[in-house]
């Protein structure tokens, strides 16, 4: 008998399916081959990712949650545009969450916590180091380490809530932090600012390192839409 949840039985197949098809679909749009605006088919997607119809409308409707994608129409989904406006939102947004999961690390991070800060960014800055300029955003292992570095800031913080919303906006930057990371170049400019940033979450001064962590988050920002950086 298949477990039982509170909508009826699981098909635990048909989660596994749904995950992969929001995972695809997902790498895809960060990648940039599903464009911001661009119309998500069903049966398009169902023949390019051989995944069927309704495990496919599942993983979109994770990713609307997300904010990757819109629902449009009668079960239509479209990629999300980006504007100055959608970055400034994601700003103010990872701007409230990351300060106070920034301060609640500072708080309760232990040497275990420190120690994971300083070897994310020794990964980061080796793996820099070994490939030069080709450190720019859109390589695969670049990017896992290049997150992986935010999350140990704030890896401490009790708040799953706060850790998860965290993640999420990260994702969502994305496209935009891709843009920005061409204003770099040279890789020191860009390992610099995450070794400053490092060192002052590290010496557990929680004002310092939140004004650091916030001009960090705003510079994607101002660095995108550069006529417009009042924000």
């Amino acid at each position: 008998m298949k477990p039982m949840s509170a909508d009826g039985p699981r098909d635990a197949a048909a989660d596994t399916l749904s995950e992969r098809a929001a995972t695809l679909i997902e790498r895809d749009i960060i990648a940039g081959n599903l464009p911001p605006s661009s119309r998500l088919g069903i049966v398009e997607l169902a023949r390019r990712y051989e995944i069927g119809p309704t495990p496919l409308r599942e993983g979109l409707s994770r990713l609307v949650s997300r904010g990757l994608i819109i629902g449009i129409g009668q079960r239509g989904f479209r990629v999300a545009e980006v504007s100055r406006e959608d970055l400034l939102d994601i700003t103010r947004m990872r701007t409230v969450v990351e300060l106070e999961a920034l301060r609640l690390a500072i708080e309760c991070g232990d040497d275990g916590w420190e120690a994971g800060i300083v070897g994310s960014l020794h990964q980061m800055r080796r793996h820099i180091q070994r490939t030069g300029i080709d450190f720019r955003e859109g390589a695969p292992e670049f990017d896992r380490l290049h997150k992986a570095f935010h999350t140990s800031l704030l890896a401490a913080c009790p708040s799953k809530r706060l850790l998860a919303a965290h993640s999420d906006l990260y994702d969502q930057a994305y496209r935009y932090r891709r843009v920005m990371m061409r204003s770099f170049e040279r890789s020191e400019q860009f390992t610099g600012s995450h070794e400053d940033l490092a060192e002052l979450v590290l010496s557990r001064d929680v004002e310092a390192a939140q004004a650091r962590l916030q001009a960090h988050l705003h510079s994607t920002l101002d660095i995108v839409y550069p006529a417009s950086n009042e924000a």
